[in-house]
This record gives C-alpha cells, structure tokens and sequence, in this order.
C-alpha cells in the first residue's frame, strides 16, 4: 500500500512518477527503479507472477461498462478492455505479441499500482492499431486514450506509460511504431509540464508532428467529453499546426518582417568609401583589424572610436592593452584638438642632448579636448595593470557592455590576450578567446571592434606594403571564421615617398553583411594633426 505518492524521482527526474509504500520502498513508475529509501536493496519493481494471473482473470471475467462520469461510453470501454469494480479500475498493457503481460491498476483516489512485465509492454493501446496509417495521437493517459478515440472517430490513439515525466522516453522506445504514421499529433496535457513534454516528443518525429493546443479551459481529452466539448476538440485537432522546433521559421510568415525598412547602422566609419562597401558598423558585429606590426592599427581604430563618439549617442568602451589609460587618453584627446597631444616639444641642442621638454599644448588646449572628447561622461577605458587574461578581458567586455550601457567596445589587441593564457599553443588560444568574444557579442548585443596581428609572409613584409589576406590571420582560422568583418591595413612603412609611407590601404577581407569585399579606400596619415583622412577627400579639398 502506498502512503506517498506523485513524488519527484532522483534517478530519471520525473517530478511526480515516485511513490512509497508502507514497507519503506519507493518505487518509480517513469524508470522502473524500486528501492529503500535509505538508497539500498535497489531492484527492479516486480509483482509474484501469481498476483498478475489473479489481475488477468479480473481483467477477463470483470464487465465493460464504461464510465459515466467521464461520458466514456461501454463500447469505447471494450474497445481498449479496460474493466472496473466500482472505482478500481484495471488498463490492460500488451507485448509485441499483443499478448495481455501487464496492467495498471487505478484506485478512485488517483493511487495506483503496476502490475506484470511492465518493462515488455508498448504504448497504452498500441496492440489495436497496427503500424502504418494516416494519423496517430499520443495522450498523455489511459483515460484520454479513450477520450480521444471515442471524440476523433476512431482514429489511432495511444498514451505514454506514466504521463509527461516518461513521455519522450515511452515514444523513443517506440519510436519505429509512432514514425510509420504519416502524421503524428502529439497531444499532452496543457499544463506545464505536458507542454514541455509534447514539444519534446514533436522534436523526435520532426515535420510529421503536430503539436495539439487546448482550447482555454480544457486541460486534458478528458475534459471535453466530461463537457460535451467534442466539436471544440476536433476542430482543435484538425487544425493542430506543424511542429516548428525553435528557432526555426516558416519563411511564408515573414512578411511584415521583411516589408519593414532595413534597420539603419547602430554606427558609421568616418571614412565614405568603407561605409559604401560596409554598409556601417551593427548591432551583435564582431570586426576584426589586422595589419602587420606598426602599421598604424591603434590610430584606425581610435579614429572608428571619435567618429562615433561625436556622430552618435552611445556609450563607448575601450580596452587599449598595450598602453596606460594615460596614454589612451592623450591619444584620443588628440583627435579632439586635431593635435598630438599625446607627445611632448623636446628642445634639442647641438651637442645632441636636449635642454627641456614642455607638453604640446598649453593647459587650456588640453581642457578643450578632454571636456570635448570625455566631459560627456560616455566613455569608458580598462586599465589593466598586466591583467589580461582571457577571463578578466571577458569580464570586463560584458561589464562595459550590461553594466556601463556601452554600445561600442574596442579591444586592442586580442594578441596580447592569447599571450597571457600561458598554455604554450596559440593556436588553440585564439580559438578560445575569439570564441568568447564572438559569444559575448551577441550576448550583449554589442559592436565589438577588436585589433589583431597578422602572420608574416613568406616574400615581402606587411611594413613594406606586403597585401593582406584572410590566410595571414593568426590561429587556426577561427579569427576569420567567427568575424563578421575582417578588415586589413596595407602600408610601405619604409616607402622613400613620404605621401607612400604615410598612405594606408584599407582592404575588406570578410564582409558578412553584405559580401562585398577588396580595396575600400586609401588614408592618408597627417604628421601635422595626428589624424588619418580620406585620400580622395583630402586631394579635393587640396584642389
């Protein structure tokens, strides 16, 4: 006798198939495990042989009269052998054979026993309906077998053993049966539970399911013909949508989607001729700059960085991992003061010494372009002091990014971030870290613009103008891979020309967005300011 029941189980997570009997055992009736509750003597649940032939013989000599109170009516009744005195009621459970090797019994408190070779028994009315048809419905209990039988006209129907804890193991243990049906309607009960069962039971027959929705106020088959409801339930039955996994869209629903205009950039380069080809900077982008060693990455992207600064409304983060924040901000201020601020006027005398330093501009100059480029109080930078490594440099992305309300993030360089890993393979750090960011990015919902280094080529070096390619990128490929944008930067840093030497190449190696890639456009790098221009704009407004 049971004194516990509708318990969760521990061992097939199942929130309501355990119970406990008054011999301290409690048996699960979703996995079938039987044990002290102590933990010890596990065994499988078992019942004397000679108790089942007793159970049989109820079920042969007991009488099919339906039940009233569910409107169940006597032929449904002997249509699935279901017996009943008074309110102990007995559902027969079959082998492949069709063969009678199980029962369950039910009492009219809801307590119930399994009785019998309960491991070799199918579905719950699987041995009537033979494999192979048009439909099939699987409820997720005895009664509701009934219930939709006797509602849809006697199309197939079969319950899971042990309702919605053991409804995806029961139907991938029958799963040959279930998939020879065309369609496979799959009809749990509408609380949560049924709900979350019936989507994972759809998940394993695909195209051919069809997940049944309750009409508001029916939680189970059996409601509707307790209520008379059965042109409610078959018009919901009919009218059951295929089951779409998540994720997963039918195109044909799109399109108030695709009629709206195309979002605009969350962000703009400040340079045309990249807009053009890039369309801009977006929401969940991951854009990577490459360039060989000194070539003028740093200054590209704190251009990228004042452009949106003062175009845009968005906070701005900045992690510059080679530099103190000092510096960073020197550098960025000079953008604001069209200046290089960042580097003092040394004097030097004819002996080759020099007689004093003084900074490159006076005080008034530099509160000019701090309040200009920071007084706005939206930018944010990391200073570091040596930590690097990839959990710190994550943390801190994710932090500017929810906690800082910063839209646009830059990491200068992801290279410095693999050399502190200290794992002794680059190759497997960089997947690591470029797997994170490409994460982080789109869980935030975030531009990231991150600066890496390029493999020197085999001929001539990238500061001597050498071309720049998705094969240079460091690692095992997956800078490419997991970038939304790779961009690389081509200059003769050794060029006798001084308009060579100072001009930049922009290429488009990746362009996800919109697929179009090659040469943007060329920057010239002005000594005087400190600021890189857009040639052809900067040779018209020359002329």
């Amino acid at each position: 006798m049971f004194i516990e029941q509708h318990l969760p189980c521990p061992d097939c997570g199942s929130s309501d198939a355990r119970s406990i009997d008054d011999k301290g055992f409690s048996t699960c009736f979703a996995c079938h495990k039987r044990k002290k509750e102590d933990n010890l003597d596990d065994e499988p649940a078992k019942v004397a042989p000679q108790m089942f032939a007793k159970t049989k013989a109820q079920i042969n000599e007991w009488p099919h009269t339906g039940f009233a109170d569910r409107c169940i009516s006597t032929v449904t009744s002997r249509r699935f052998n279901v017996v009943h005195s008074g309110d102990n009621v007995l559902f027969p459970y079959c082998d492949d054979n069709g063969i009678i090797s199980a029962a369950k019994r039910r009492f009219g408190d809801k307590q119930f026993s399994v009785e019998g070779d309960w491991k070799g028994t199918g579905l719950f009315g699987q041995h009537l309906f033979g494999p192979g048809g048009k439909f099939i419905t699987i409820v997720e209990g005895e009664f509701d077998a009934l219930a939709v039988y006797q509602m849809n006209g006697g199309y197939p129907v079969v319950s899971v053993k042990n309702g919605a804890g053991s409804a995806v193991k029961d139907c991938r243990d029958n799963f040959d049966y279930l998939d020879s049906y065309d369609t496979v309607v799959v009809c749990l009960d509408g609380d949560e539970p049924g709900k979350k069962a019936a989507k994972e039971v759809a998940d394993l027959f695909g195209g051919k399911a069809k997940v049944f929705q309750h009409v508001d106020g029916y939680k189970d088959a059996c409601d509707y013909l307790a209520n008379q409801a059965e042109k409610q339930f078959n018009q919901a039955w009919w009218n059951a949508q295929p089951y779409t996994p998540d994720g997963i869209v039918a195109a044909a629903d799109l399109w108030e989607l695709v009629s709206e205009p195309m979002q605009e950039p969350d962000a703009c380069y400040p340079w045309k001729a990249l807009n053009e080809i890039t369309y801009g900077l977006r929401s969940s982008e991951l854009v990577t700059v490459s360039a060989g060693t000194g070539l003028g990455k740093s200054q590209f992207v704190r251009e990228i960085f004042h452009h949106i600064l003062n175009t845009t409304e968005h906070n701005v983060g900045a992690l510059f991992l080679e530099e103190n924040t000092k510096k960073t901000a020197l550098s960025l201020m000079s953008l604001a003061a069209d200046k290089k601020l960042h580097l003092p006027k040394i004097h030097w005398n004819n002996t080759g010494t020099y007689d004093g330093v003084e900074p490159s501009a006076d005080v008034s100059d530099l509160r000019r372009a701090f309040d200009e480029q920071f007084g706005n109080g939206r930018v944010y930078l990391f200073d570091h002091f040596g930590s690097t490594n990839v959990e710190n440099i994550v943390s801190r992305v994710r932090f500017m990014a929810k906690g800082l309300g910063c839209k646009v993030v830059f990491l200068d360089h992801v290279s410095i971030v693999v050399s502190a890993q200290n794992n002794g393979d680059e190759r497997k750090a960089i997947d690591e870290i470029m797997t994170r960011l490409r994460m982080i990015a789109q869980e935030t919902d975030i531009v990231l613009i991150v600066v890496s280094h390029l493999k020197r080529p085999d001929n001539k070096g990238h500061e001597e103008g050498a071309a720049t390619s998705l094969s240079q990128l460091r690692g095992s490929g997956s800078i490419g891979q997991l970038s939304d944008m790779v961009i690389g930067l081509e200059r003769n840093g050794q060029a006798e020309d001084a308009i060579e030497r100072n001009t930049t190449k922009v290429r488009i190696l990746k362009n996800r967005f919109s697929g179009e890639t090659g040469k943007a456009c060329d920057l010239f790098y002005d000594g005087n300011t400190g600021r890189m221009y857009e040639a052809i704009a900067a040779a018209e407004e020359a002329l």
